[in-house]
């Protein structure tokens, strides 16, 4: 495979991961009034995709491939 669409594959994905990641982060505000239980499933939520987001951009960054978020 070449090494350029290989990161391009990459940087799409971890596109999508932010992307997810940000849209968790703002059911946390959605949840906000439906108590206790929502707000935790939604703060659980919005760190996995956090956690996925910033395994991706390790990998990017080991490939050498400058990111900002």
């Amino acid at each position: 495979m070449n090494p350029t669409i290989a990161h391009a594959g990459l940087i799409a994905t971890f596109k999508r991961a932010e992307a997810d990641a940000a849209h968790k982060f703002g059911l946390i505000q959605a949840a906000a009034h439906k108590g206790p239980k929502a707000i935790q499933a939604a703060t659980e939520a919005a760190a996995k995709a956090a956690k996925r987001r910033d395994s991706f951009a390790k990998k990017l960054g080991d490939l050498g491939v400058p990111l900002k978020y």
